[in-house]
């Protein structure tokens, strides 16, 4: 039996169902170089573990990229999140000239990409990724509802 390949949403998925385990929003991330398909780097939210209010899942991949790459710049790769990135994420990845941000979950109450600070529509930034939303809308939706109605 052939092993199957995951997508890189898939993989984004699995690294926020590895966060909900851990107690965390359950949002994962995955940075794939655009021109080979290569895996750079994974992550997932780990606000509540390391306290601090900036490790969300796009800013932990991006950290961990760079670091691979050995460079501050991301021009020929591509973001997978599970959630629209809020405009702090958004930011980041305009600074680091990530090609383009694919994401599950529409957020319309912290979103910065379609949603809220549109943060990508303003004179100020400098660099706009292409952006696809919707990608496993309903699997990363119900991810994050799922997550929520346990704690409440």
């Amino acid at each position: 039996m052939s092993e199957t390949k995951q997508t890189p949403m898939q993989l984004a998925l699995a690294q926020a169902q590895a966060a909900a385990q851990r107690g965390e929003v359950p949002v994962g991330a995955v940075i794939i170089e655009a021109k080979t398909g290569h895996l750079i780097a994974t992550a997932c939210n780990r606000t509540e573990e390391r306290n601090d209010p900036t490790a969300h899942a796009e800013i932990m991949a991006i950290r961990e990229a760079t670091s691979r790459q050995g460079a501050p710049r991301l021009q020929d790769c591509d973001l997978y999140v599970t959630l629209e990135p809020c405009a702090m994420c958004a930011a980041a990845i305009s600074f680091a000239r990530i090609r383009r941000l694919y994401f599950g979950a529409y957020d319309a109450k912290s979103g910065g990409v379609d949603h809220g600070a549109k943060v990508f529509d303003h004179d100020t930034c400098h660099h706009k990724p292409e952006v696809i939303g919707g990608v496993n809308e309903t699997e990363a939706a119900e991810l994050l509802k799922e997550f929520f109605k346990e704690r409440r």
